[in-house]
């Protein structure tokens, strides 16, 4: 049976849509918001309009690249949540529409559980069952992965999550918005070991980032008053101590959830999964522990119309449709 699926992603600032056919994703267009650099960071309001003059073009866009028509289409998935409220009601608003004026299936997708699917647009894909490292800036989460529809978080933040300790940081040092992609390039030039900070001391295999962005602001004030020209001069190796500082706390806690589960099928995914210094750090610990690794291909890392196409093949194919009171949550978890 050949299934041919819209999907649409709209959760934060990014509104994007792709066509899967088939089990193959065919394309995944991306219209990204220019309009947050100014202010430093993710305006709710600007976002959900930017993603209703985005939305239409990017889903015309996509239909036409893929050489598909609406009537073509045997459903139309969206991104139910988490993420924010108004950017999610004009996807699931489109999405809906779609759904009614077409009188397809409409398929409702959690986006934390669609970065982790992500992993199946391509080869190499994972064998379950794998322990995922979820890691961006609303998220930071260890998953067990069972099966396509079956995940367990063992392990999440307490409070911050660590792709926004990456972006508070940076601009703490004078970035612009998103900081924590240069804090990657910096980082790459800089001496890792010179600058570090203490990690929260959190028992099993739950995170915990705002003690950690607390101390660098405190390293920045204290180094300040003693040298106003401290950040321009030191630049490169304050990145690497806090991108390095970052890392090792996620990975103290993967290599401690992977020797807990017995699993060494690992994965990591997520925006922060984008970061060198991490794909780098994983590779190492591949070696010291025998893991087999996946990590994404760049264009699957940030958020997506692919990955919700992904999800949504595996659920209709179990026949997981949603109906048209399905509402939008900022807060939705995996497994609900």
């Amino acid at each position: 049976m050949s299934i041919t699926i819209l999907a649409i992603e709209s959760s934060c600032d990014d509104t994007s849509a792709a066509i899967l056919k088939d089990g193959k994703v065919l394309n995944n267009i991306v219209a990204t918001q220019s309009v947050h650099q100014k202010y430093g960071g993710i305006v709710p309001e600007l976002a959900s309009r930017a993603h209703q003059q985005n939305i239409v073009p990017v889903v015309h866009q996509a239909l036409a690249e893929a050489g598909i028509s609406m009537n073509d289409l045997d459903a139309v998935a969206y991104t139910r949540g988490p993420g924010l409220l108004g950017s999610l009601l004009v996807g699931s608003s489109f999405a809906k529409g779609v759904s009614l004026s077409l009188d397809i299936p409409l398929i409702e997708v959690n986006h934390m559980e669609a970065h982790i699917l992500a992993h199946f647009i391509d080869d190499p894909r994972p064998v379950f069952p794998f322990l995922c490292l979820t890691v961006s800036g609303g998220h930071t989460q260890l998953v067990v992965v069972e099966d396509y529809l079956s995940m367990k978080v063992i392990g999440e933040t307490l409070d911050d999550a660590v792709g926004e300790a990456f972006d508070k940081s940076a601009k703490l040092l004078g970035m612009p918005y998103p900081g924590g992609p240069l804090i990657d390039e910096y980082a790459a030039k800089g001496d890792p070991d010179r600058f570090t900070f203490p990690p929260a001391d959190i028992d099993g295999l739950d995170f915990s980032f705002s003690g950690i962005k607390t101390a660098i602001l405190y390293f920045l004030q204290r180094n300040l008053k003693e040298n106003e020209n401290f950040i321009q001069e030191n630049l490169a190796d304050i990145c690497a101590g806090i991108q390095n500082s970052l890392i090792n706390m996620l990975m103290e806690k993967l290599v401690k959830a992977s020797e807990e589960t017995g699993i060494r099928e690992i994965a990591i995914a997520g925006g922060v999964s984008a970061n060198s210094g991490l794909r780098g750090r994983l590779e190492s610990e591949r070696k010291v522990h025998k893991w087999n690794i996946y990590i994404p291909a760049m264009e699957y890392c940030t958020d997506n119309a692919g990955m919700i196409a992904m999800a949504a093949f595996y659920k209709f194919r179990s026949g997981a449709f949603a109906g048209l009171e399905s509402t939008p949550s900022a807060r939705l978890k995996i497994g609900r």
